[in-house]
């Protein structure tokens, strides 16, 4: 017989964002006139830019014709989008890149899901709670959490509560540990860290030899002075750290996909005699023999971004958001709740009025004002008690949410 790989059976009954498109569809079965609106899950409504779909045009037509086309392209990305990221996202901020250190895939989703596979299973792993539920996950997947106690928590994870008290940031970890996943701004707070916060994190993974994995798919969001991009921005990060980045909430490339993924020839891991080796070429080892890339018309949409014009509709849309959590944020808060982000991120993050359970809220919200959220118990035990809300529904349908908010709870 085929045996089952037992740490599946470790997770919960459903991935979360699963749970709430069941959970919508259960209550529209039973109320199929209910107008629904959906702030729930992370993904948008604003069409890609005029200048990447003519840039994927172009290479669509390219790929019809011998002297032009292109078969499998290097799994590492075509060199063109390489060159144009750097070009426009780091070296303007001063951090210094190769492009053999960029890796282009499918998404950010994937690779903060894959990377984990290049670590041993022994290591300790630190995860802020809340927390994107992926990273946690994936190494349940993998085998390095053991079992879940009644909160949800798995035994051989670190947690960094993130709460009211510590301003939705979490502190250092007490103790050692090898792994440790940073996503700022932060999904699903909206929270930032300044260049100091950030430097403690660097700081402690070069005293312990640790290794942060930085996703920061959200950092075109950023509006304050202060708060960095990059993680490669602080002082002997390329030590220590990979970064995690998408076109998806930016450029609209949720259904196309396409990210990017930053390692350093100099992050580096060790095997059991001490002996280091490289994550790059571990990556690249990876890759090469699970991926075979990226679509060529894809990636050139992708390098369209960064043209003069594709910059300029790609800031359009993320002003757009952005005056969507604007709106949000303010509605709440007049309406007498407690809210966190929405300044540098898509994402509002409110607590629950009267102590109300995340998930009980979510059923109240879209039984009585039929609004979609994510219920914060799905991020974590210290999500218990808030809710997220995302800017990336039309101007209409947020305006609308939150008049129904205010009216009908």
């Amino acid at each position: 017989m085929a045996f089952v790989n037992e740490n599946y059976l470790k997770l919960p009954g459903s991935y979360l964002f699963s749970e709430i498109a069941r959970r919508v569809n259960k209550f529209k079965q039973k109320n199929p006139s209910a107008d629904i609106i959906r702030l729930g899950i992370g993904d948008v409504t604003r069409p890609l830019p005029a200048a990447v779909i003519e840039a994927m045009k172009k290479a669509v037509e390219e790929m019809g014709h011998a002297e032009t086309f292109r078969g499998y392209g290097p799994e590492q990305g075509y060199e063109f989008l390489s060159q144009a990221i750097i070009d426009h996202d780091f070296t303007p901020r001063g951090v210094n890149l190769s492009t053999d250190e960029v890796f282009i895939s499918d998404g950010a989703k994937s690779d903060t899901a894959n990377f984990q596979e290049l670590f041993g299973v022994n290591n300790t792993i630190a995860v802020s709670d809340p927390v994107y539920p992926v990273y946690v996950d994936t190494n349940v997947m993998a085998g390095r959490t053991g079992f879940p106690n009644e909160k949800g928590q798995f035994e051989k994870l670190v947690y960094l509560p993130c709460t009211e008290e510590n301003g939705m940031k979490p502190a250092l970890p007490q103790s050692r540990v090898d792994m440790i996943y940073l996503c700022f701004p932060n999904n699903p707070t909206g929270m930032t860290l300044s260049h100091e916060e950030l430097k403690q994190w660097v700081d402690y993974a070069r005293e312990n030899k640790s290794i942060i994995l930085f996703d920061a798919a959200y950092e075109s969001f950023i509006r304050e002075e202060n708060v960095p991009h990059s993680i490669f921005e602080i002082e002997g990060a390329r030590e220590v750290a990979v970064e995690f980045r998408s076109f998806s909430k930016t450029a609209g490339f949720t259904g196309t996909r396409c990210g990017y993924t930053i390692v350093p020839k100099e992050v580096m891991v060790y095997d059991p005699k001490g002996e280091a080796h490289s994550l790059n070429t571990l990556w690249l080892r990876r890759q090469t023999t699970k991926f075979n890339g990226v679509s060529y018309p894809v990636q050139a949409a992708a390098a369209a971004v960064f043209t003069e014009a594709g910059q300029k509709q790609v800031k359009e849309t993320i002003d757009y958001y952005m005056e969507n959590a604007r709106i949000i944020r303010d509605g709440l808060q007049k309406a007498g709740y407690k809210v966190f982000g929405g300044i540098n991120a898509p994402y509002i993050w409110m607590k629950t009025p009267d102590n109300m359970e995340s998930w009980e809220f979510f059923d109240k919200l879209i039984r009585e004002a039929n609004v979609v959220g994510t219920p914060g118990a799905g991020f974590g035990a210290n999500g218990e008690g808030y809710f997220r809300l995302t800017a990336f529904g039309t101007r209409e349908n947020t305006e609308r949410a939150i008049e129904r908010i205010i009216s009908k709870m």
